[in-house]
């Protein structure tokens, strides 16, 4: 498409929905806020709550200090766990230091946890489907570590050595893409006939939506710009998912100053969503840049409807129920 061309059409932007936060990543973000209303400054915590870097810089302006190991953490101190999760080991390093802990590891991801432990009281096999080094594999990983063997990719899974090829079940990181973690899945089948699958899908609501919506608009778009920040699994995914989909382009964008002019060279459709961690503030922001573009058509592309809330950490609710 050429540049003649695009002038001649309507320019505009498909918005997907749902995007953004999701209730856990909600949950996380509103445990630090009011943890630092109830306590005081400073609150540590341990890795980034989410993996967003506006919200992590917005938080460390309000009192919040993120360390990569509670030994960084003053003895007697708060510590939040974020919403990836913490091994087994992890809790324990905490207690030996007279940490006082608030866990807001996302309820689906502890989900994920007890499958792990129930697979592993039953002496299985279990192959995990995720990122090596990301925090939430590190933290499943760590509830079952005599059991667990990783797995990043179908072409891994013959590499594989289990006890008993009959008694194998499988488990998967919470953000990653559907048909990739499929296309393992049949991978691993096709070598464990006899393959346990987890009691529901361990792919979290909010990974699965954002990534239908966005196969919804891809094929109609020449370009889709994913809000998020590079180390958000799921939204790195949403950029894979856009170009498997059909769109020409695809970029991954902290913030909108980050996107490019040259980008929308020959663009009439834009295709705009956001990670499961990125607030709305920042899409706002691009829709807006977008506008001065030329691209003030928005269109909104639904294909889920979330309502899905967590509670609060059941150590932050007591003790605001006390006060």
């Amino acid at each position: 498409m050429t540049a003649t061309t695009t002038a001649t059409k309507q320019r505009r932007v498909l918005l997907a929905n749902p995007r953004g936060y999701c209730a856990g990543v909600d949950r996380a973000v509103i445990t630090v806020e009011k943890a630092l209303e109830q306590y005081g400054a400073p609150i540590y915590v341990r890795k980034q709550i989410v993996h967003n870097t506006h919200v992590v810089r917005t938080l460390e302006e309000r009192g919040a200090i993120f360390v990569e190991e509670t030994d960084e953490v003053p003895e007697g101190a708060i510590v939040v766990f974020s919403a990836h999760g913490v091994s087994p080991a992890v809790h324990s390093e905490a207690s030996d230091r007279s940490l006082k802990t608030i866990d807001a590891t996302c309820p689906l991801v502890t989900k994920v946890h007890k499958e792990a432990k129930r697979f592993a009281a039953e002496d299985r096999d279990i192959v995990l489907i995720g990122h090596i080094g990301h925090e939430e594999v590190e933290g499943t990983s760590g509830e079952a570590p005599d059991h667990i063997q990783i797995v990043e990719s179908p072409d891994e899974v013959e590499r594989l050595n289990v006890r008993n090829p009959d008694n194998v079940s499988w488990l998967s990181q919470t953000t990653l893409s559907v048909d990739e973690t499929n296309e393992t899945v049949d991978a691993l089948r096709r070598k464990f006939p006899n393959l346990l699958d987890p009691p529901s899908d361990d792919i979290c609501y909010a990974t699965t939506n954002r990534q239908v919506a966005v196969k919804t608009m891809a094929p109609e778009c020449e370009l889709v710009i994913v809000v998020g920040s590079d180390n958000s699994s799921n939204s790195v995914r949403l950029v894979e998912v856009a170009l498997a989909a059909g769109a020409d382009t695809s970029y991954l964008i902290d913030n909108a100053s980050l996107m490019q002019e040259s980008w929308l060279e020959g663009v009439t459709t834009v295709g705009v969503t956001s990670g499961a961690s990125v607030p709305e503030i920042l899409v706002r922001e691009l829709l807006d840049r977008l506008a001065g573009y030329g691209y003030g058509d928005v269109s909104l592309v639904t294909t889920a409807d979330e309502t899905l809330t967590f509670s609060l950490p059941k150590e932050l609710r007591r003790d605001l129920r006390a006060e």
